[in-house]
């Protein structure tokens, strides 16, 4: 039995962090949609959830295998541990927050699934300028890494450009939808080989 890995993945100052956090709470009593936590070695941030990691434990916990994904983006190394590969193999979806540039590097595969989440160019630049992380100079470099992924393949795409529970809710339905086709495929795959 498989499940799926989910990459969520757009532009800084999309909101990935706060869609999938709403869509976490939305799909709260659900056991077959994870949430994975990303490593990264970088200090905790408000408004990113993620665990922080000295790059020298990262590396050592890279090359001991005990990372089912992993990427470097804007100066920092981030992972997924290991343990989520057992949920998919378990039959579970694994939501990961991810890289467009990571992604763009995977082969495509059954069991992966990309969802876009963006906003237009001026609510990105706006985005942020309020979350007050960046020098003007690198958030002028974000934006511009833009252009790179214009033509970027997903499976869903999602404009967050409303309320952000109207954004939580799209993520949430493909979420839900998508674990219930993994199932059926899973019990398809099941009955064929039984037979």
């Amino acid at each position: 039995m498989s499940g799926a890995w989910i990459f969520v993945c757009g532009p800084s100052g999309a909101g990935k962090d706060s869609v999938i956090a709403s869509a976490r709470e939305m799909l709260s009593s659900r056991q077959d949609i994870v949430f994975a936590r990303r490593m990264v070695t970088r200090p905790a941030q408000q408004g990113s959830d993620h665990e922080p990691v000295a790059e020298a434990d990262f590396l050592a916990l890279l090359r001991a295998g005990g990372l089912s994904w992993h990427w470097q983006a804007h100066g920092f190394y981030y992972g997924i541990s290991r343990h989520y590969g057992d949920e998919v193999e378990a039959g579970r979806s694994v939501v990961v927050n991810g890289s467009r540039e990571h992604v763009n590097s995977l082969e495509p595969s059954h069991g992966l699934r990309v969802v876009q989440i963006t906003a237009d160019h001026r609510q990105l630049a706006e985005r942020l300028a309020q979350r007050g992380r960046d020098a003007s100079h690198a958030v002028t470099e974000r934006l511009a890494r833009n252009t790179r992924f214009t033509g970027m393949q997903a499976d869903c795409v999602i404009v967050n450009d409303a309320e952000l529970a109207t954004a939580g809710r799209r993520l949430a339905d493909y979420l839900a939808r998508n674990a219930q086709a993994t199932a059926a495929d899973a019990m398809q795959a099941r009955s064929s080989t039984a037979t």
